[in-house]
């Protein structure tokens, strides 16, 4: 068990291998603490990320998965309190929400927030309505061929795959440095669940860092670098995403699987 990575290498950009091999951390999150209310939900997580980097944020239900990427997000709830956030040397954790997706930090949540009575293009312009703007229309429309077929089509009317890279594209849209999901394969047939991870893996060749937090636990592994897991809101595993797939006592104790 690896509960602190060693620092690795700065490297350029190559689409064609993984820059969380050569990269230095590119995203830093250091004792982050944040409450509902009185609850103490994120009890002082750290964790480092490399750019080009697919990292499962995992842990059984309760464990403060979500709340981590929202507090991540600089979301109003939960209540960041303590710690630091830091962004290719930027403060996150003294931003707002709205500065925080400004400076890259996309969040894509559990219930994709595919807004009614707009087709699936509208959608993705919508994305663009104020800068800084990410990725054209020509280009989302490469990665996803499907919503390009479908670009005058209601976007809640698209089947539950189809939102899913319709919300995955529609923050490709903004100019993103890190992709947070928030199960992304709920509900989804395997068969589905396959593509979203091809697509993924692309979106990492970008050189796009992504944090995933899936309870399809073993999908999350077989796509990600790293893994961090939580437990009752505190890190008790951060390493490599192989070894939680080959340990088995380790993946019995904390994801019950």
């Amino acid at each position: 068990m690896t509960h602190v990575e060693e620092l690795r290498p700065e490297g350029t950009f190559d689409k064609n291998r993984n820059m969380a091999s050569t990269n230095a951390k590119f995203l830093s999150v250091w004792n982050m603490e944040a409450y509902y209310g009185e609850s103490y939900i994120v009890q002082g997580i750290s964790f480092d990320i490399h750019e080009g980097e697919i990292l499962a944020l995992l842990g059984r239900n309760g464990a403060g998965k979500t709340s981590t990427l929202r507090a991540l997000a600089r979301m109003d709830d939960p209540q960041l309190n303590h710690g630091e956030i830091w962004l290719d040397h930027k403060p996150v954790h003294e931003m707002k929400g709205w500065q925080a997706s400004q400076a890259g930090i996309q969040l894509v949540p559990e219930d994709r927030r595919i807004i009614p009575g707009l087709t699936v293009e509208e959608n993705l312009k919508l994305a663009q309505i104020a800068p800084p703007i990410g990725w054209s229309l020509e280009r989302v429309y490469e990665l996803f061929p499907r919503l390009k077929e479908r670009r005058k089509q209601d976007g809640v009317t698209l089947s539950g795959g189809e939102q899913q890279m319709l919300a995955i594209a529609r923050a490709l849209c903004r100019d993103i440095k890190v992709l947070l999901l928030d199960e992304p394969y709920e509900g989804l047939a395997p068969v589905i669940v396959q593509e979203i991870a091809k697509t993924l893996e692309l979106i990492r060749d970008q050189g796009i860092t992504t944090i995933i937090v899936e309870q399809n636990a073993v999908a999350a592994l077989k796509l990600a670098d790293r893994a961090v897991i939580l437990d009752i809101g505190k890190v008790v595993y951060d390493g490599s995403a192989k070894e939680v797939l080959e340990d088995e006592a380790l993946r019995s104790k904390y994801l019950a699987i």
